[in-house]
């Protein structure tokens, strides 16, 4: 899997088991929701990573269809109620395990994401 990641610096909060943020599995280990970030903890620091817009995470328009969860006319954004995902070169939206990406009248649904606890 190639990684698209960047040093967060300045970062002391410590992510892990109990640390208040969303786990979420990213390939073949965990990163941490964390302010629309997703962080992975890799040795002394940081890292920024990024969903990867692939067969399982499309980034494409499919009009609404698998956008469940919400109500119809909910507008995802921030403050909208649900945790922001970077994903490709855009953000999207954790809604019940899907990434959904809000486009025009309608959100996108834009596939799994896998989480693997809540704090």
């Amino acid at each position: 899997m190639a990684e698209n990641c960047t040093v967060h610096h300045d970062h002391p909060h410590k992510h892990g088991a109990g640390c208040g943020h969303t786990a979420v599995r990213h390939g073949d280990h965990v990163d941490y929701l964390h302010d629309g970030h997703l962080h992975h903890p890799h040795g002394d620091h940081v890292d920024e990573h990024v969903i990867e817009v692939s067969a399982t995470n499309p980034d494409r328009c499919n009009h609404g269809e698998g956008c469940t969860g919400h109500e119809a006319g909910h507008v995802h954004g921030p403050g909208c109620g649900h945790e922001a995902v970077p994903h490709g070169d855009h953000v999207d939206y954790l809604v019940n395990g899907r990434l959904h990406h809000p486009h025009g009248d309608h959100c996108d649904d834009h596939g799994p994401l896998e989480v693997v606890s809540a704090s």
